[in-house]
């Protein structure tokens, strides 16, 4: 962790893991001790999903039926006495769960949960029978090292060893969109593309498509030549936040209302990832969550993001990576069936709650962990996802002019000294700018980072609320 100049390779073996942050998104300002029981809070009186009213979608290649909700193993659960160690007998019992009630799309990556989501999903899942479900993963050749055609055949195979599988369901180009230099460097240049097109035509690949996130004349090109490649389906972000405001948020990013109609026009299925932007839509301002449940109280406020994504008929499967028992409840009640939302409703998302969420101007972290590790050990998704907590909530010690200052200095430098380590704190920052160019969001992470390290030396300074230049 000390050499800055740590390798992409090094990410591809230890990404995703970071199951701190994924605590700090289900619990933001609370004790990460506790993270279990303040999760399931808000289902403390959950009633069992119904078996056999999942909703599908049909696959219009392959005339399959893809249940509308789509199991992400991006953030598996951990055990309680060893939180560095993964629950396979509690993934099992999650997956089981989810065929049960008619969940048959799972999701994974070479990549994911420090490189060992699909082992732990290959073991789940080979305890069924091969009928009972759809698998996806990804050629996730992000280090230019595995852009040789041999290092990036040598990933897809492994991909097929580590499922347990003798064929691949939906097959994804992992992430594009850095540029079509990038494309060509991945993809293209070294033949890679047209073997997993020969693998399609051999079935050992059945659908084959690409996740996005970036430029939006790289999703333009890949449309384009959709007559060549033949897409069989595209994975896009898509919630009520990002329909008219991915763009708004972040210049770098595409509104999702473009993306989907863009597939729409070529009859190409999508899938959705992010339906919760990383649990922000989740754990909205109190008074968003409170709007919403005056709307419809016996409804958990993310189930409002997931029936939104499923309200669109060109949408063949959504996304969500649940970590919990209760967060897999929940979603499968918004899908088992779902109800659509009427026109008001979806209305409603995008014109009121949406614009009022970008009026908070909160760090638009999703936290993915592609940014991550950081060469210094800074946990950036844990900091800026307990910071954008503390905002919604109103918790952040505003210094001058705040009744309640110091009751918010002292909650603020607590729970963030119990979300995240000292030794992994802001103030570690030495602005390498390394985590920057692999964010999907294109968040300026260096600059976020010495923003809330300068508001964090000032609370530690400035006991009073008194304000720096006041000191003497």
């Amino acid at each position: 962790m000390k050499d800055k100049n740590i390798s992409r390779r090094s990410f591809l073996k230890i990404f995703g893991a970071g199951t701190v942050a994924t605590a700090a998104t289900l619990v933001g300002c609370k004790n990460t001790d506790k993270a279990g029981k303040q999760a399931v809070s808000e289902y403390r009186n959950q009633v069992e999903p119904p078996v056999g009213k999942m909703t599908y979608r049909v696959n219009p290649k392959t005339k399959e039926k893809v249940s509308l909700l789509g199991y992400g193993m991006m953030r598996l659960p951990t055990k309680v006495d060893k939180p560095d160690e993964f629950d396979q007998e509690m993934i099992n019992k999650q997956i089981d769960y989810a065929l049960e009630h008619g969940l048959n799309y799972i999701d994974t990556s070479p990549v994911y949960c420090q490189g060992k989501s699909e082992r732990c999903t290959g073991i789940a899942l080979s305890r069924h029978k091969r009928s009972e479900y759809l698998v996806a993963t990804k050629l996730s050749n992000f280090n230019h090292d595995y852009w040789s055609f041999e290092k990036s055949k040598e990933m897809y195979l492994n991909s097929m060893k580590e499922l347990q599988v003798d064929y691949i369901d939906y097959y994804l180009l992992h992430a594009i969109g850095g540029g079509m230099e990038e494309f060509n460097g991945r993809y293209i240049d070294n033949g890679i593309m047209d073997f997993l097109q020969k693998e399609r035509q051999a079935g050992r690949i059945r659908n084959l498509g690409f996740s996005f996130h970036g430029k939006k004349e790289v999703f333009d090109e890949m449309m384009a030549r959709h007559d060549e490649f033949r897409w069989d389906f595209v994975q896009i972000e898509l919630n009520y936040l990002d329909w008219d405001y991915a763009n708004e948020i972040s210049n770098a990013n595409v509104d999702a209302s473009y993306l989907y109609a863009e597939l729409q026009k070529r009859g190409i299925p999508a899938v959705i990832m992010e339906p919760l932007l990383g649990g922000r839509l989740a754990n909205l301002p109190q008074y968003l969550a409170t709007e919403l449940k005056s709307h419809a109280p016996e409804r958990s406020v993310a189930s409002w993001a997931f029936r939104y994504a499923g309200s669109h008929e060109g949408v063949l499967c959504v996304l969500s990576g649940m970590t919990y028992m209760e967060h897999l409840k929940d979603n499968l009640l918004s899908y088992c069936p779902l109800v659509p939302l009427t026109e008001d409703e979806m209305r409603y998302l995008d014109k009121e709650v949406a614009k009022k969420i970008v009026g908070l101007e909160n760090i638009p972290c999703n936290d993915c962990k592609y940014c991550m590790p950081c060469p210094y050990g800074i946990d950036i998704p844990a900091i800026f996802v307990h910071y954008n907590k503390c905002k919604n909530e109103g918790s952040l010690p505003m210094g001058v002019g705040d009744s309640e200052y110091r009751k918010h200095r002292r909650q603020y430098l607590i729970s963030l000294d119990r979300v995240v380590p000292r030794d992994r704190q802001p103030d570690h920052c030495i602005q390498c700018g390394q985590c920057e160019p692999h964010c999907p969001q294109s968040i300026r992470i260096p600059r976020e980072l010495r923003k809330i390290d300068e508001m964090i030396e000032s609370l530690r300074r400035d006991p009073l609320g008194l304000g720096v230049n006041d000191k003497k």
